[in-house]
């Protein structure tokens, strides 16, 4: 069974996470049945190897971690590989497949230009 985690950096307020719950809302609304996890690197939790003890504990085989950054900075080249090869190492049935960051998906970069080209919200 496939398994996603969303693995997006953190932060101390816990309300800068709203828009990364409601990609997961979004994302099970698609995919009704895909096990799917939000997770964090800090400051939040839970942790990349919480979601990831939760997701085998649900029968995962084959996990995807999906880092929810805009580009594939230190973290995501070298923290997020560390961290998945010790999952693989605490989980050796399942298969760990790391994406790539969002950010360099086209249809992300189209959706920022987009965005940067709506007009601002009218403040009356």
């Amino acid at each position: 069974m496939r398994g996603l985690i969303l693995f997006a950096h953190g932060a101390r307020d816990p309300g800068w996470a709203a828009p990364l719950h409601d990609t997961v809302e979004r994302v099970r609304a698609e995919r009704p049945g895909l096990p799917v996890r939000l997770a964090f690197l800090e400051f939040l939790e839970p942790s990349l190897e919480e979601a990831g003890d939760a997701l085998a504990a649900q029968g995962c085989t084959h996990i995807e971690i999906v880092p929810l950054f805009l580009g594939a900075g230190g973290h995501v080249r070298k923290d997020l590989p560390a961290r998945a090869a010790a999952l693989q190492l605490r989980h050796p049935r399942v298969r760990w497949e790391l994406r790539p960051a969002v950010g360099e998906s086209p249809r992300v970069i189209e959706a920022m230009a987009l965005a940067a080209l709506d007009p601002p919200p009218s403040q009356t």
